[in-house]
């Protein structure tokens, strides 16, 4: 299979790049990932030799890139992770997160459509809303998004399904609850908590610390989006998550004690705006139709997640003293003059 992988520098892309290349070695990977603040070239450095993965530096919306690029490397689906992510961003730059993740998915669902190739979103629990005390989202609960983020995720998902339903576009949506592991930009709960203590600064948690997140190892995630890649029904969307229910206030202790912090430490501070109360998800029908299950325990694979960014200071440290301003929406590289390709 020849994929087209969008946003495979970020955290999840990257990793499921990773995940192809040791599952699937006979296939093509073109990566194509613009390199904003969270795309790390630094993510992929053991492929820079690697024939049958394509790097190239470029923008989801330029949709002459995205048609050449199917066309010349003979793509058989494009799996989009490329998006703006963070909620705390969302909240300052609503505009950005349109561009990328509404109109970006749309210029993808078109080339999709034109050459009759397979697309899977790469979508998030987030677009479901909050939850109270009890309950589970499944993929039918309505899509109920509290941040301009989960807003422009729920909009792209939108525009998916409109295109399975209008156009007959063999698509797919996977929603997963939060990931953590290697290679997650430090804005994010885990890694900043991490990296915080290991630089002996406070470690800020927003509002009570009371929010509850459902926590899914990374690679536990890659192997269900290539389940849904390779054996996913047509039009359908499938939830991933790992039933890892914490609080953050546990999370952040948890990493206190495994670096053997001081709990003084810990500070909380104002809460987010619009901050969700509690995700859940309901992931049977991944599990009873496709064969996912989850093998990498929490328990397991915290302390491992925790002692990778401990080894891994080369990763982290430039991407403190080198804090790079979001990419802004109007810079979008025209092809083929400002797009530049790389065997990385």
């Amino acid at each position: 299979m020849n994929l087209l992988i969008t946003g495979g520098a970020g955290f999840i892309g990257s990793n499921f790049v990773h995940y192809q290349r040791q599952m699937h070695p006979a296939d093509l990977i073109v990566n194509l990932d613009l390199l904003t603040y969270a795309g790390n070239k630094n993510n992929l450095t053991d492929l820079k030799h690697d024939p049958s993965h394509i790097f190239v530096q470029g923008n989801i919306n330029n949709r002459e890139l995205v048609a050449y690029l199917i066309e010349q490397y003979h793509i058989d689906a494009i799996v989009n992770f490329a998006a703006e992510s963070h909620v705390d961003r969302s909240i300052l730059h609503p505009e950005i997160f349109v561009e990328t993740n509404v109109k970006g998915t749309l210029a993808l669902l078109h080339e999709g459509y034109r050459h009759d190739i397979k697309l899977l979103q790469i979508s998030t629990d987030e677009v479901y809303g909050s939850l109270g005390s009890t309950g589970y989202f499944t993929e039918d609960s309505p899509l109920q998004p509290n941040s301009p983020y989960a807003a422009s995720k729920a909009s792209a998902d939108m525009l998916v399904r409109s295109y399975f339903e209008t156009y007959g576009t063999h698509v797919n949506i996977t929603r997963s609850t939060n990931n953590y592991g290697p290679y997650q930009f430090p804005e994010k709960l885990i890694p900043l908590m991490i990296i915080n203590g290991l630089k002996d600064k406070e470690l800020p948690i927003y509002g009570d610390g009371k929010n509850i997140r459902d926590w899914l190892f990374v690679r536990d995630n890659c192997k269900g989006i290539d389940l849904v890649l390779r054996k996913g029904v047509a039009g359908e969307k499938y939830n991933i998550g790992a039933n890892n229910e914490y609080e953050n206030n546990t999370i952040v202790h948890l990493i206190v004690r495994e670096l053997g912090l001081n709990e003084a430490r810990i500070k909380h501070t104002e809460d987010r705006l619009g901050h969700d109360q509690r995700y859940a998800i309901d992931s049977t029908k991944i599990k009873s139709e496709l064969g996912w299950q989850p093998e990498c325990s929490f328990n397991a694979y915290i302390p491992k997640t925790i002692s990778w960014y401990a080894n891994h200071r080369e990763w982290w440290e430039p991407l403190l003293k080198d804090r790079v301003k979001i990419t802004q929406i109007n810079q979008i590289p025209h092809f083929p003059n400002n797009v530049w390709y790389k065997n990385y």
